[in-house]
């Protein structure tokens, strides 16, 4: 999973509002496959 501290605090930190982690964490799912997806186009076969 990609890391980005900023998301990734307000994604896991129990002291957040349930709505704002609610949104952070599909930020970060987000961030994850589009990261995915460029690694894809940018390698033969579709592999890593």
């Amino acid at each position: 999973m990609d890391h980005v501290p900023t998301l990734w605090t307000a994604a896991y930190a129990p002291y957040r509002p349930a709505a704002v982690r609610l949104v952070a964490r599909q930020l970060v799912r987000l961030r994850c496959f589009m990261h995915a997806l460029a690694l894809t186009d940018h390698t033969p076969f579709g592999g890593y």
